[in-house]
């Protein structure tokens, strides 16, 4: 029997012990990504088990829970913050070598995984795959600690802090506290700090971090309205419901708090 997992852009059932959802293009080349992470031991993404009968790929259910809007107190915590950049750390870390195998490489801008289909085009320069929507309704939590990021549709070749920045802006959160409860902009600042050091970000990170996520939020909003205007039913209702708007009004909060939260981020002299 198959029980739906709810549906924010894809649409997922489960089926026993997995997860099914629909294929794109990109699709071969998540497998093997999480195949090359189950060789290297990772264990905070699901396994792929191939395509079903109905044209869906098959994926590890993985047990725990999956925090949606608004947050519970417990996913606002600070230990849950930098166990999210550890786990992302790891993810990137177990990512090495994935874009050296054949047919995997040769892009000529440094853009390495041109090789194959991904969702977004990779981005140079290809430190890692990144997940491409770190966030906590793609995370998984058991007893209120993160042990697995899902739904890798959206992972793609970039630099690590292409990932990190956008984590930050949902885990942090870097939202205009009037448009999503939390803390104002120095207790922002503060858990930016944690999760920047518990990843262990380099300083050129560092120093490209808010760019990256204002980067980032223009690369969504864009994206949003591309694919409505395609007539994507799932980009059409987040417009509907003002998410571009919300996006855009949380990029002229961080522009406005830039200096801020750059300050967090440098160590100390």
């Amino acid at each position: 029997m198959e029980e739906p997992l709810g549906e924010r852009v894809n649409q997922v059932v489960r089926i026993g012990a997995t997860v099914r959802r629909l294929t794109g293009p990109w699709t071969p080349a998540v497998h093997a990504l999480l195949a090359h992470l189950a060789d290297r031991g990772f264990t905070g993404a699901p396994r792929a088990h191939g395509i079903d009968t109905e044209g869906r790929e098959v994926l590890d259910h993985l047990p725990g829970e999956v925090p949606d809007y608004p947050l519970p107190g417990w996913a606002r915590a600070d230990g849950v913050l930098e166990d999210v950049a550890r786990l992302l750390r790891a993810f990137h870390d177990a990512t090495a070598g994935f874009l050296e195998r054949p047919g995997r490489g040769g892009g000529p801008d440094g853009a390495r995984g041109s090789g194959l289909t991904w969702y977004f085009p990779p981005r140079a320069p290809a430190e890692v795959v990144c997940h491409g929507d770190v966030a906590p309704y793609n995370c998984v939590f058991r007893d209120g600690r993160p042990v697995a990021f899902i739904d890798f549709d959206t992972a793609h070749p970039g630099p690590r802090v292409w990932d990190v920045a956008y984590a930050a802006y949902r885990f942090v959160p870097l939202s205009d506290p009037r448009q999503l409860a939390g803390e104002p902009v120095g207790g922002q600042a503060r858990r930016l700090r944690l999760f920047a050091d518990a990843y262990g970000l380099d300083p050129a990170g560092r120093e490209a971090l808010i760019d990256t996520a204002l980067a980032r939020l223009d690369h969504l909003v864009r994206h949003m309205r591309e694919q409505a205007a395609a007539g994507h039913p799932g980009f059409t209702r987040h417009l509907e419901r003002g998410d571009d708007r919300f996006y855009l009004a949380d990029a002229d909060y961080l522009t406005r708090h830039r200096e801020t939260f750059g300050d967090a981020l440098r160590p100390p002299a």
